[in-house]
């Protein structure tokens, strides 16, 4: 996926302006995300340049208001609502209300099809409108190439520039051609569509050669997709000098540990595995309280990670499985986040172990981190693993944990998975699992009364785990889960199906 070529995005707060990314690099092209106020110089790489969308209005005292000196008349440009009216207004045009607020599906119901940024669209083309502001009057200078019913001046080009502004986001799933849209504008620039997974391989394996030399690097190991890429990039760049650590914290999946040893035995990292698993459930004694729990688990993770770092002689790297999304928010237009997950915080590690830092993955998305495993051959069933929490059981066993519970769930939950990957449907959800609650309930068991725990099973569909959809999974599948569950795992006598969505839910419990 390397090319010294990009288009640069620069951001104004949009919910949607990863979504461009992701758009363009899907179509082969590398792009980056800066904050409008603080982006790298123009280069003769920078083929092109995309203004997002914003929460702003053009017309608020404090709406972003970026420097376009050095892109204007030299880069091809495309503002996307916000940037289409900030390129309006800018240049003396007016930008209200809208008289009718426009927001969700419209149509393109007049469009110059001969129009470079719009080769092969058709008229009544579906768009996404998210903006209450719209372009009233446009400069002289301003050629309209597109309206809506409700909006005349929904896309433009200026005279004698290839500068263009779309008040409709065209990198949303519901605009049906904006793919195309942001296609035709990659023609413009003239980009080269070679950002693809085995050059990123390539690229990537050579400039961590250069960058580490002949140093050992520690890295800590989840069995997740990303650290698992990011490690087998470090293996194939410098082989067993990378020492990756794998802590069993007592709160894994059923077997778990010995499985996720196997595949990485199996693709040859140098990985050892620590049984701390005791040490993580007895720090955990009589913590019922969430945050707690995540808490107590990442400092137990950051104590025992930094003991087994020691032994490691010659070690002055430290690998992360960092990814884009992770990046963009350091550097977000509105400040770094506030809150940080303490399981996620490995920055965490103490200063004293003074480990340079190397990030494999820190310019990719999730689906192209699943892509570059795909090229260098790791396999199937670990890169289609459902996301884990760091935390793991801990945040699905509501109240204390103790090794009964673990147990408990740990058997439901392996019934429930085992059982979507025995009817193919496991690859038809982004996340399930199972959450044993602090309740029991009535039951009856042959001629016996029972008192026992109630499990919920939680399965959502989704792209990016953002937003989430409960999966509608086939109402005899969850009748045969539900009865071997009972029959099997002695504590439990009644099962639920959780079908709320994100929002207003989130997709775990804790």
């Amino acid at each position: 996926m390397n090319s010294t070529e990009k288009i640069l995005i620069l951001d104004f707060g949009s919910q949607y302006t990863q979504l461009i990314a992701r758009r363009i690099r899907e179509m082969n092209v590398y792009c980056e995300i800066y904050p409008y106020n603080n982006h790298p110089a123009i280069t003769e790489d920078t083929k092109g340049v995309v203004l997002s969308g914003s929460p702003f209005s053009v017309r608020d005292e404090d709406a972003p208001k970026p420097d376009l000196t050095d892109i204007r008349g030299k880069l091809p440009l495309l503002g996307v609502c916000y940037g289409a009216q900030y390129l309006a207004q800018s240049e003396g045009g007016n930008v209200y209300p809208s008289e009718t607020r426009e927001y969700g599906r419209a149509n393109l119901s007049e469009l110059d099809q001969t129009h470079p940024l719009f080769k092969d669209v058709e008229v009544g083309s579906q768009v996404w409108m998210s903006h209450g502001d719209t372009i009233m009057e446009i400069p002289e200078k301003f050629i309209p190439i597109c309206s809506t019913h409700d909006v005349k001046v929904a896309g433009f080009q200026i005279r004698g520039e290839q500068t263009y502004g779309i008040q409709f986001h065209p990198e949303v799933y519901h605009s049906t051609d904006g793919s195309q849209m942001l296609g035709n504008f990659l023609d413009i620039c003239g980009a080269s569509r070679n950002w693809t997974p085995d050059a990123f391989v390539q690229s990537t394996v050579a400039e961590l050669k250069a960058q580490i030399g002949n140093d050992h690097v520690i890295m800590g190991l989840s069995g997740g997709v990303d650290s698992t890429v990011a490690a087998t990039l470090l293996h194939q760049a410098i082989g067993d000098r990378l020492h990756g650590i794998f802590i069993n914290n007592g709160l894994l999946r059923k077997d778990e540990f010995d499985e996720v040893l196997e595949i990485y035995n199996s693709i040859g990292l140098n990985v050892k595995g620590v049984d701390a698993s005791d040490r993580f459930l007895d720090n955990l004694a009589g913590i019922t309280e969430p945050e707690a729990k995540r808490k107590s688990i990442g400092e137990t993770f950051i104590r025992v990670f930094e003991e087994e770092s020691r032994k490691i002689e010659g070690a002055t790297w430290l690998g992360q499985g960092t990814i884009y999304p992770d990046v963009i928010e350091s550097i977000s237009v509105n400040g770094p986040s506030q809150t940080i997950k303490s399981h996620h915080n490995v920055g965490g590690l103490p200063e004293d172990m003074h480990l340079k830092v190397t990030e494999p993955l820190r310019l990719l998305f999730k689906d192209e981190v699943r892509r570059v495993g795909k090229a260098l051959n790791i396999p199937q069933n670990l890169l289609a693993r459902h996301p884990f929490p760091g935390p793991g059981l801990g945040i699905r066993i509501l109240g204390e944990l103790t090794r009964d519970r673990i147990k408990i769930l740990q058997e439901a939950d392996a019934i429930f998975i085992n059982g979507l990957k025995t009817h193919n449907l496991y690859d038809e959800v982004w996340q399930a699992f199972a959450v044993l609650l602090p309740v029991q309930s009535v039951g009856v068991m042959g001629d016996e009364r029972t008192y026992e725990n109630v499990l919920a099973l939680r399965a959502v569909t989704s792209v990016d785990g953002m937003t989430a959809d409960w999966a509608a999974l086939p109402h005899d599948f969850l009748s045969r889960v539900s009865s071997d569950i009972i029959n099997k795992v002695r504590g439990i006598n009644r099962v639920v199906y959780d079908i709320s969505s994100k929002p207003p839910a989130t997709i775990e419990w804790e």
